[in-house]
């Protein structure tokens, strides 16, 4: 990068520009005054004005050549000061910037006023000590803000890796309830279809029910081999059923041995919905009064099950806590509701209502052709 040594700004370059062309002017009306024109004429404005330049790529080499600038040197030692504390901080070369402006500061010889003690320290204190302060708190202000950036930036990182791990997560559940009833209608066709092969009247319907009854052998046999890798169970466990709309009671049910107050209200009998509907909103029910426990304590969740010919709703809602819960939340309760619910056709609405937090599904009850 052209612009590196003045951390890429150009406003930086310029004022750098600026003061280098304000110190050779500087000298020149020095030399030009006391008629002193000898051959180093030319290195006493080129080396502080070239110094000037690169003075935050080599800060060390400004303050070396701060003597040769006759007209108040002063003024170049201070900015050399600050400069080697701002880009180094607390190294040893702030340190020996800080002793060698010491001591051009102390034996220049065209210094005005009384030499004294007194007097070289206050010179020191003002003229290297203060900017080597004010350039080592510039410094660790710097790195701190970059160690804050970093830190906010991983923390970012952070959360939308674990947004997606949740996302993931809740995708192979979906994936493993797919299996499960995949895999048992395709069983279903494979064995109907091998019925019918040795029931079949002709030799044509033989044929076509043999051929249904591999097409759907090897499809069932592809599909485990694709999804069993999303199974969770041990080997040798027996399949886990995906609780569904029928198993909303129980889940309630637990909810109030623990504590929590629901008031359920469910048509009797148990709408038939879809699979996908109803494993959704057992889901959502479960994942809203997981909520109500941790963020509103003690106070009563009503949960409302109703259903027509077209749509399931589900709305779970609660009012806020008297006393406010300590256990933060994460959010990835209501992205996990979010993406099971998307999936399975419906749409979900959550949020805040007149003091009163509403979690809303709207479910087909039938699957999409």
């Amino acid at each position: 990068m052209r612009l590196a040594w003045w951390d890429g700004k150009l406003r930086i370059l310029v004022f750098d520009v600026l003061f280098a062309v304000l110190v050779a002017c500087g000298l020149v009306l020095e030399i030009a005054k006391n008629e002193q024109y000898r051959w180093y004429t030319v290195a006493l404005v080129a080396v502080p004005f070239a110094a000037m330049l690169v003075r935050r790529r080599f800060p060390l080499v400004f303050m070396a050549v701060t003597p040769i600038a006759q007209w108040w040197p002063s003024v170049q030692v201070t900015i050399a000061a600050y400069t080697v504390a701002s880009r180094k901080g607390l190294h040893w070369q702030t340190a020996v910037s800080f002793v060698y402006g010491s001591a051009v500061i102390v034996f220049w010889p065209g210094k005005r006023g009384e030499s004294g003690v007194g007097s070289d320290i206050g010179y020191i204190v003002f003229f290297v000590l203060v900017p080597t302060l004010l350039g080592l708190w510039v410094y660790q202000r710097r790195a701190l803000l970059i160690a804050l950036r970093e830190r906010a930036e991983q923390a970012e990182r952070e959360r939308d890796l674990r947004s997606e791990r949740v996302v993931v997560a809740e995708r192979r559940r979906i994936a493993r309830e797919m299996h499960d009833v995949v895999a048992h209608r395709v069983s279903a066709i494979a064995l109907q279809s091998g019925a019918l092969t040795m029931t079949a009247p002709d030799k044509q319907t033989e044929e076509v029910a043999e051929v249904i009854r591999k097409t759907s052998t090897a499809a069932l046999t592809e599909l485990r081999e694709i999804l069993q890798v999303l199974r969770d169970e041990l080997p040798g466990e027996p399949g886990h059923v995906a609780p569904a709309l029928d198993a909303v009671p129980v889940l309630v049910a637990d909810a109030v041995t623990t504590g929590l107050k629901v008031n359920l209200e469910l048509p009797d009998p148990v709408p038939e919905v879809s699979p996908a509907a109803g494993r959704a909103a057992y889901r959502v029910v479960q994942e809203a009064l997981t909520n109500a426990t941790k963020h509103a304590p003690g106070v009563v969740v009503t949960v409302k099950i109703k259903a027509d010919k077209k749509n399931l709703a589900v709305e779970v809602s609660n009012p806020r806590a008297v006393v406010p819960s300590e256990v933060p939340g994460s959010g990835y309760g209501l992205l996990g509701m979010q993406e099971r619910v998307t999936l399975a056709g419906g749409t979900l609405q959550t949020g805040w209502d007149d003091g009163v937090f509403q979690v809303k599904a709207n479910l087909p009850v039938k699957a999409a052709e």
